[in-house]
């Protein structure tokens, strides 16, 4: 029996075409700074040999990270945003967080690795499906996958598979490592309960077993009225208490959790066709309006042009989709 953190991952990614493309592959010496963002896109970073930092600048919500990386390690930064890679614990100056330095050489084919060199596949990657924003709403806005992990255990031989693809032919990258890193990022999903380098998101909830069970239920049972009284009972908890460890662990209310779960169910429910009324009704709404309003709030557009669009097999334009 898949565990809870498996099935949600399975969930969570159901109905949807993960898209990675690669930026580049190669090796740093000396000082260098590399960067994938300013792109508006979500980007990836795999280390394939050496090691280096990763520095991420404060912001709302969040202190500023230098967190160091090693061979096997993967960064997945799920939005746009400030950050770079360097050979120094110490992070840039304010303003240069983003900033580039220095040269990607190609990697040695041989296998021996310059001193101090570090070897890194960047790339970028979206979500297909328009649920860019339930996806994001979702989960942390970066994860970093740790090698030793033993959840990663699958992810190991995909990054062996990577760094083969690497060093095959090093002018000119093999677009398999895009495909694969893609698949890396599944793999990383199901380590997420147990990263201590977790940023607070609702993902964060599967990692303590008075909520997880929660967030299953709410998953299986969409359309059942959840109010917090009713969470908080389902928790073995007092109102006060869950609100303040759900919000802890999550970042956010507990209404916006189960809005969101309702709308991506409703989301895959009228790309079949099913009507508006019934997609409704299914996920908990006695009224058609208030429903139409919280479809368009989270996903950009009214429920009916998601269906006509999505009966179309064109790709619905989310919005805040990333480009």
């Amino acid at each position: 029996m898949p565990s809870q953190v498996d099935a949600f991952s399975a969930w969570l990614l159901d109905d949807l075409e993960l898209k990675s493309t690669l930026f580049h592959v190669g090796q740093y010496c000396g000082n260098w700074q590399a960067s994938t963002s300013g792109h508006r896109r979500a980007s990836f970073h795999v280390v394939l040999h050496g090691e280096c930092w990763l520095h991420l600048p404060a912001r709302p919500g969040r202190a500023a990270r230098s967190v160091a990386l090693s061979a096997g390690d993967a960064v997945f930064l799920l939005a746009d945003q400030p950050h770079c890679l360097s050979p120094d614990p110490l992070p840039p100056e304010r303003g240069r967080e983003s900033a580039r330095e220095g040269t990607m050489t190609p990697l040695d084919t041989s296998g021996r690795e310059a001193p101090g060199s570090l070897g890194l596949a960047c790339g970028f990657f979206e979500f297909k499906s328009g649920l860019d924003d339930l996806m994001l709403g979702l989960l942390p806005d970066h994860v970093i996958a740790r090698h030793d992990q033993p959840a990663q255990h699958g992810a190991r031989q995909i990054f062996e598979l990577i760094r083969a693809e690497a060093l095959h032919d090093p002018q000119a990258p093999s677009p398999l490592i895009a495909r694969l890193t893609g698949l890396l990022f599944v793999y990383t999903l199901r380590s997420l309960d147990g990263n201590e380098e977790l940023a607070p998101c609702f993902w964060a909830l599967m990692r303590r077993p008075a909520l997880a069970p929660l967030v299953a239920a709410i998953v299986a049972e969409p359309g059942k009225r959840w109010t917090t009284a009713s969470m908080a009972e389902f928790s073995h908890m007092s109102r006060a208490r869950f609100c303040k460890l759900f919000a802890e662990l999550s970042g956010q209310p507990p209404a916006q959790f189960v809005t969101l779960v309702r709308m991506k169910r409703a989301a895959s429910m009228l790309s079949t066709g099913v009507s508006t009324p019934e997609a409704a009704e299914q996920v908990g709404y006695q009224s058609e309006s208030a429903f139409a309003q919280a479809f368009k709030r989270v996903t950009g557009v009214q429920p009916g042009a998601w269906r006509r669009i999505s009966g179309k097999n064109a790709e619905p334009a989310a919005h805040g989709a990333l480009h």
